[in-house]
């Protein structure tokens, strides 16, 4: 499947790797010497060199990273996360993240360069970036704070994310 280049963003191929910046930023994508990439009018192609299962394997990998930085730098990416709890809120002081999600010391975080969190209240927060790996270890690595319980579903999840919630105690045990 060729990559299609909209209009706005450029890509420039040089020798083992691709460079694409657009209206969002610049990201740059390093090649395995098995795979080249040809620019056809509007579109990428990737190629793989070579016919073994690596090879091919190889081939889809760099296909999604190559569109990805395309899409990046055009449209960027975005995740949105939610805190549910009674208390749990989170702020954002400068470039640090701070969540109040139980604990006895609020959970501090680094905001790294190339991402960009906001906050719509206290209880929702939305990292966006261009590089897609990095919003999405990010997001992972604020939700991996205080992963939701089976039981009473409190803690940071992701907008829409369905937590299977678990019976208790309470519901198997019976009166007796």
């Amino acid at each position: 499947m060729p990559v299609n280049v909209p209009s706005g963003v450029t890509v420039d191929l040089a020798a083992g790797q691709v460079s694409t910046s657009g209206p969002k930023g610049k990201l740059s994508v390093l090649l395995h010497p098995a795979i080249s990439v040809s620019k056809v009018g509007a579109t990428l192609n990737v190629l793989v060199n070579g016919t073994g299962r690596s090879e091919r394997a190889l081939h889809g990998l760099y296909r999604s990273l190559v569109n990805n930085a395309v899409v990046g730098v055009h449209v960027g990416f975005e995740k949105r996360l939610e805190l549910n709890g009674v208390g749990y809120q989170v702020q954002l002081k400068g470039k640090k993240l701070e969540l109040s999600v139980g604990y006895s010391k609020p959970v501090v975080f680094e905001v790294p360069t190339g991402i960009t969190v906001t906050l719509p209240d206290n209880t929702h927060l939305v990292v966006t970036g261009v590089d897609k790996q990095a919003v999405g270890q990010f997001a992972a690595m604020v939700r991996a704070s205080r992963v939701p319980d089976p039981y009473k579903a409190k803690g940071v999840k992701y907008a829409g994310e369905f937590i299977r919630r678990k019976a208790g105690k309470a519901f198997g045990a019976g009166a007796k």
